[in-house]
């Protein structure tokens, strides 16, 4: 894999969601390789841009407390096949009509996406603000999502439908994949890439 190319899965999956806003740190390092992030770089890095980029699901045409709290504290939900315990996740946010965006797990950079929000091999895992939850107990995500300000009854109209789930870690689209191929690799090293079998499967 060439350098450039995870970076840019960040920025992705970052710009692929929309209208709360978060802080996105672009820099380059010694070796040439360019990073995207959502956490400031290290104190040695010299050149930093700074872009507020939106995340999150569209708060378009909600009542005026939904939307607050879609602001506030918006929910990203994990997923992953064959998961009955992500089905009564999903279920639990959809029937209470809180909006949310859904990424699926499935592959090893997906999981390695969910580890950098510090999600476990336990899923399903929800982002409710600066929350988390892992692993699925109604109750507690009731409560968080009480604690977030998200009405206990629906009050979604009936005409909005959250987006469709995609991966946790989306490859490049044509052009920027293109794009990141054209940036100078660092200096060749003696280290072997890693190997060895994918991790073990998730518990639910």
């Amino acid at each position: 894999m060439k350098k450039g190319l995870l970076p840019l899965s960040l920025l992705i999956t970052l710009l692929l969601s929309a209208n709360a806003h978060a802080q996105l740190y672009k820099w380059v390092a010694p070796d040439g390789k360019i990073t995207y992030s959502d956490t400031p770089p290290p104190s040695s890095v010299k050149k930093v841009e700074e872009k507020s980029v939106a995340t999150g699901p569209s708060t378009a045409g909600l009542p005026y407390e939904l939307a607050q709290a879609v602001k506030g504290s918006p929910v990203t939900l994990y997923t992953t096949d064959k998961c009955e315990a992500c089905s009564d996740a999903r279920n639990l946010l959809t029937t209470r009509g809180v909006p949310f965006s859904e990424k699926t797990v499935n592959t090893n950079e997906e999981i390695a996406r969910l580890k950098q929000v510090g999600g476990e091999k336990k899923l399903p895992f929800a982002t409710i603000g600066s929350q988390k939850q892992s692993g699925f107990n109604s109750e507690l995500w009731d409560a968080a999502l009480t604690s977030a300000g998200y009405p206990v009854s629906s009050q979604l109209p009936k005409t909005y439908r959250n987006p469709a789930p995609e991966s946790a870690a989306p490859k490049p689209k044509a052009a920027e994949a293109k794009a990141a191929d054209n940036i100078a690799p660092p200096p060749p090293t003696d280290t072997l890439p890693a190997t060895g079998n994918a991790p073990p499967g998730f518990r639910f």
